[in-house]
């Protein structure tokens, strides 16, 4: 791994950057792009006390894990604030608003406009870029249209075979400026990929502030408008500056900083190591996660399936995940590796059952969604302590956050890559699990042989 530059000391002292992540997946990203690129960061799973913070006094980048992307406004109201103010405390020159590199959110569940709006008066800044786009993960904008791979198919996010088809936050809008105006009433400008290629990034910057603009969308295509972002963020930054955006923010923000000498080149990141047996969990309705959940049962995984209709009556519940619990204890006291899921892609007859169960059963779906990760989560406690296993794997953005919650888990450093966005990190605790390497994997992210790939401590990157 690599450090910061003999030539850094043009980089302010203490802490350089400070994040929250909407979900436990893309916060771990954040963490992964910075710590793997020489910038020693910790991600806390939950607002941190100043007592766990001093514990990481070497640390340049710090970041809260949340699960404000399955959260209402009104959830956002009585939880966020208290979060950014503890963002604040930091002095961090850049503070970010980690979201989904796909963009996926609503004005009723996971608005990004409304966090916008309860970070500006905390966390401050004359204007707020929002940079979604990160070559190194499949993701491009262009003229404000995201577009997003699928193996080495690009689709417009409206017309992405995932995205467009998302059971709770369907993408329905390209055009991030578009997107973000149904959420705020905060304008959104535009420093397009021309402006940035012609020299000209500065002059747009400064046009769309003068017209009005306070939240300021920055097209990415290539390394080159990467860095060009980078530069127009770093240097216009302020005493501080509120960003939005995926983590292509912090792959902006180092590939200007190594352009520039402030960052050392890349170097060598080693993989973990074998672990003998693993479990994971997964609440991911993506198709690219059930190819990796097929993939791993071909090769050895024991699958379980959780019935999480179950999930809308607590007592058929607790009998269902101790099923399930059993299964897979079972399945490692005979050498195999458990795999517990809810759904094998959008198209399984288990989601449909799902949000039948819940609308016949009048329980608020965020509640159910709720039991279903914490649910997982209190499985894979099971496993881990009767198992003694060393590392584990959740799958799924909004069920990263329940389950991590159930393990006791208190903040993760970055250990090592598996596939971009979802790395293998090692979890600090109070307790028992402190010796635990965890990764949480995002829907979208991952080779098929991800879970594969995490048994053996280091996977591909296609």
């Amino acid at each position: 791994m690599t450090a910061l530059s003999p030539g850094a000391a043009a980089l302010p002292p203490g802490c350089l950057v400070s994040f929250y992540g909407d979900d436990y997946t893309g916060a771990s990203a954040v963490m992964e792009v910075l710590g793997f690129a020489g910038v020693p960061t910790v991600l806390f799973l939950g607002l941190p006390t100043p007592e766990q913070i001093a514990r990481f006094p070497h640390v340049r980048a710090i970041g809260i894990a949340g699960v404000a992307r399955s959260q209402s406004p009104a959830w956002m109201e009585a939880h966020l604030p208290e979060v950014f103010a503890r963002l604040a405390t930091l002095k961090a020159p850049i503070s970010h608003y980690k979201v989904c590199s796909t963009f996926d959110s609503a004005p009723h569940v996971g608005s990004i406009g409304k966090a916008v709006e309860l970070a500006e008066p905390l966390l401050g800044g004359a204007w707020h870029p929002l940079v979604i786009g990160a070559p190194a993960i499949g993701r491009y904008q262009a003229f404000g249209n995201l577009f997003a791979m699928v193996g080495d198919v690009g689709y417009r996010l409206d017309r992405h075979p995932v995205m467009s088809r998302h059971p709770v936050t369907p993408m329905e809008e390209a055009d991030v400026r578009l997107h973000l105006a149904r959420q705020t009433d905060i304008p959104v400008g535009l420093v397009d990929f021309v402006a940035l290629k012609n020299g000209a990034g500065d002059a747009r910057l400064a046009r769309e502030r003068a017209a009005g603009a306070r939240i300021l969308a920055i097209d990415v295509l290539d390394e080159a408008t990467l860095a060009q972002a980078g530069r127009l963020i770093w240097e216009h930054r302020g005493e501080r500056l509120f960003a939005v955006g995926s983590q292509g923010l912090e792959y902006a923000l180092v590939a200007y900083w190594r352009e520039v000498g402030l960052l050392a080149p890349p170097g060598d990141c080693r993989p973990a190591g074998v672990r003998d047996r693993i479990a994971a969990v997964s609440g991911s309705c993506s198709p690219i996660t059930a190819r990796q959940i097929a993939f791993a049962r071909d090769r050895g995984f024991e699958g379980i399936r959780l019935d999480a209709t179950r999930a809308v009556e607590q007592v058929a519940w607790s009998g269902e995940l101790e099923r399930a619990a059993s299964l897979a204890l079972r399945a490692l006291g005979e050498g195999r590796d458990p795999l517990v899921f809810t759904a094998a892609g959008p198209d399984d007859p288990a989601v449909a059952a799902l949000h039948q169960a819940i609308e016949a059963s009048g329980v608020p779906a965020v509640e159910v969604n709720a039991r279903i990760g914490e649910g997982l989560g209190a499985v894979l406690d099971r496993l881990v302590r009767a198992g003694g296993l060393k590392r584990v794997v959740i799958a799924g953005g909004d069920t990263s956050g329940h389950a991590a919650m159930m393990l006791g888990i208190y903040a993760v450093t970055a250990l090592a890559p598996l596939a971009p966005g979802a790395p293998l990190c090692r979890a600090h605790t109070e307790g028992a699990h402190d010796e635990l390497e965890i990764a949480f994997k995002g829907g979208q992210m991952g080779a098929p042989d991800f879970f594969c790939a995490a048994r053996t401590g280091g996977g591909t990157n296609h």
